[in-house]
């Protein structure tokens, strides 16, 4: 029975060539709007027709059983001071957790206006371009020759042309008559 000397390599030892991998630590699952979503929904909660009326009924069943309830029952008498302090006790968490969610909703909302200011300033930038791209079209446009004013000038010319020969008919007439006339 010999003892065994050489002893087995540790984990990391094994794993030299792959980076070292840390164990997981409980900040790693911290998400910091977790407490902020949980508010938002208490909030929505406490703000429900439904918490109004579960709320009305237990106490109603509370002064019910504390007033006219078996003895044995009553846990609470008349002053209902402790009912008074478990009221106090949910308005002092439910006021915080619903000013969280009201502030939660402004910086959602903040962030929405500055997003729609951001597209609003885009979109009068690229309507003013398109302005001065049609402004521009329209000078260029205005430089262009139109169908009207070509064929004005190509009646003009036509009519010019038209003169000239008959200018010229009516200069080579003598001529044309002196030549028969020499025959």
């Amino acid at each position: 029975m010999g003892m065994n000397v050489v002893s087995r390599p540790t984990r990391r030892a094994t794993r030299l060539d792959q980076p070292y991998e840390r164990s997981r630590s409980v900040r790693d699952n911290y998400d910091p709007e977790r407490f902020g979503r949980i508010s938002e929904s208490v909030a929505r909660h406490i703000g429900s027709w439904a918490f109004i009326a579960w709320m009305t009924a237990a106490i109603a069943a509370w002064v019910l059983i504390n007033t006219v309830g078996p003895s044995g029952w009553r846990i609470d008498v008349f002053p209902f001071i402790f009912l008074t302090l478990m009221l106090s006790l949910q308005a002092s968490y439910a006021a915080p957790l619903i000013l969280l969610a009201q502030n939660r909703q402004s910086d959602r909302d903040r962030v929405q206006y500055q997003e729609d200011r951001l597209r609003t300033e885009r979109l009068l930038a690229d309507s003013d371009y398109l302005a001065r791209e049609i402004a521009a079209l329209r000078l260029a446009l205005g430089e262009i020759a139109t169908r009207d004013y070509i064929r004005g000038e190509l009646r003009d010319m036509v009519a010019d042309l038209r003169e000239q020969i008959e200018a010229l008919k009516a200069a080579s007439e003598p001529v044309q008559r002196d030549r028969t006339n020499e025959r």
